[in-house]
């Protein structure tokens, strides 16, 4: 019997893991891909924390990211966050994250945008990559169990509790059944969802949100999806917000600089996007740094730019635009990783914990994931000590089964490949940096068309084991499920506010400082608006 399953293998549910472990739970962790290919090494920059109060404190650190949600947030859950950042950062580092030190010693921080304070600690700009490797290391160590290239299909419900999950085995080409007295979710986000214009990879395709909703879970926050400013012009690689918090400038094509490059990430992308909508070219400047420098902190920037766009960015200037990069909604948890059905929960990206709101700081994430991560993991393996053994007369694995089966006899009359594109186009720009009612309308009436088209969508290959082409159709169901979400979300918040610029309502409105709720009732997409309520316990 599994006492807490895990789906997703990023820094979240690493870190739920261990923690679960540690308080002698039995834990399984369940992957579509293997963990070092995680989307968590994506975030390079760094990690914030107050780790030197001399000049900085943890209510500042509280007031930045309240501030950057625009008032979206709960100031408990911030609390919690901020107030154990030293501890996370001192525990990362027990645990052999190699960060980046000062002559004494000391861990180096960095400047991010938004921020009034220098806080962010880092390694290099790989430092998403060295936390994850770093954990799935200590993973390793505690014999924690992988189940690796495992697609999750649906969560199991029974009584408004979870008592795990079905899932395709990729290899095999088989559906499994993994009951579990608790279950956390740790999938990542959905800012993948907007294909070729995300620096997201290919395999983060909202699966955990998508399947979560349909199992009655609430979500809150869909509208708000951060993008990047600085991706590399024509392939959305991410060049790390660390290359403009350690001096790096954007210019204009006439080589001026036209904003403050460490404003919060809404403002900057906007600015840069306004210009390329009028043909014009946007850069990130670095010539400056010195060779030396950029081969010290930012040696992937260096590399990617030379080996993606042919550049030498010590000597010439790199053309940049934005890119979606990141989910502030998802999955709405309270302060303890719990979602509105027992004994399920959800961590990291994929979790909405009310902290980022309508836009998030920098160095913020990664912080967020470790701390709710560890809160989860914790939780749900103490949750999971007052369950006994689990009893089911359904076997979900044949219903499922039965499913996938279904799949290969549908028409394959329409190429779903060519239809996640087109999706991906009309949700950049649609629903990208500026939205009115119009766009996100249409929107809406494409995504419902393909939804009741989906049957012509079928797959060519007909094969069992490693079938890639079914897994990339279940994929697309996904996407088109929470592109919907967002969408009808987006719809509903007449403003603009943080990430959600609305060119028809540019003003942030009273009535909508509260967070938006959406869920599935009688077969019914239902939004709702609920006022945040905190107390700084």
């Amino acid at each position: 019997m599994i006492d807490v399953l895990i789906i997703g293998s990023g820094i979240a549910g690493l870190t739920a893991a261990i923690n679960a472990s540690n308080n002698n739970s039995n834990v399984v962790v369940l992957s579509k891909t293997y963990p070092t290919h995680s989307q968590s090494v994506q975030a390079q920059g760094g990690i914030n924390a107050v780790l030197y109060e001399d000049n900085d404190s943890v209510d500042i650190h509280i007031e930045d990211t309240y501030k950057a949600s625009a008032k979206l947030s709960n100031k408990d859950n911030i609390k919690i966050m901020c107030e154990n950042a030293k501890e996370t950062i001192f525990w990362l580092d027990s645990i052999g994250v190699p960060f980046n030190r000062t002559i004494d010693n000391k861990i180096s921080q960095r400047k991010f945008g938004g921020t009034k304070k220098i806080r962010t600690c880092y390694s290099s700009d790989y430092t998403g990559l060295k936390i994850l490797h770093t954990l799935y290391d200590k993973c390793i160590k505690q014999n924690i169990q992988f189940e690796n290239e495992h697609l999750l299909l649906n969560l199991i419900i029974e009584n408004n509790s979870c008592i795990g999950v079905t899932a395709l085995d990729i290899k095999e080409g088989i559906v499994k059944e993994f009951l579990a007295k608790t279950t956390i979710i740790a999938t990542g986000g959905y800012a993948g969802i907007y294909t070729n214009h995300t620096t997201n990879s290919y395999a983060n395709t909202a699966d955990g949100i998508s399947i979560a909703f349909n199992a009655g879970v609430i979500l809150s926050n869909m509208e708000f999806v951060q993008f990047h400013p600085t991706s590399l012009e024509n392939s959305n690689i991410l060049i790390s917000e660390s290359a403009r918090g350690e001096g790096g400038y954007l210019l204009d094509e006439f080589e001026n600089r036209f904003i403050d490059e460490l404003k919060p990430r809404d403002e900057v992308a906007r600015a840069i996007y306004e210009k390329i909508e009028k043909n014009q070219k946007v850069y990130l400047d670095l010539r400056h740094l010195g060779i030396d420098k950029i081969k010290e902190l930012m040696p992937q920037e260096r590399r990617l730019a030379y080996d993606y766009s042919n550049i030498k960015i010590e000597e010439q200037l790199l053309p940049i635009s934005p890119s979606s990069h990141y989910s502030m909604g998802g999955i709405k948890t309270d302060i303890n990783a719990r979602t509105n059905i027992r004994n399920l929960f959800a961590c990291g990206e994929c979790a909405e914990a009310s902290i980022h709101g309508a836009n998030r700081l920098g160095g913020n994430s990664l912080l967020e994931i470790v701390t709710f991560g560890k809160i989860a993991g914790i939780n749900a393996s103490n949750d999971g000590k007052n369950i006994g053994e689990l009893n089911t007369s359904t076997n979900y694995a044949k219903e499922d089964e039965e499913n996938i089966n279904n799949i290969y006899n549908y028409s394959t009359k329409i190429n779903f490949y060519t239809k996640k594109d087109d999706i991906g186009n009309l949700l950049f720009n649609n629903l990208g940096l500026f939205r009115n009612e119009k766009k996100i309308s249409a929107l809406i009436k494409t995504i419902e068309e393909l939804n009741l088209d989906i049957k012509n969508m079928g797959i060519v290959d007909k094969s069992k084991t490693y079938n890639k082409n079914l897994v990339e159709f279940l994929e697309f169901r996904n996407i088109l499920n929470v592109a919907l979400l967002v969408s009808i979300s987006a719809l509903n918040r007449k403003e603009s506010r943080g990430s959600h610029f609305r060119l028809d309502y540019p003003l942030e409105r009273q009535e909508y400082e509260k967070n938006t709720i959406i869920k599935k009732l009688d077969n019914k997409i239902i939004v709702e608006f609920e006022e945040i309520v905190w107390k700084l316990i």
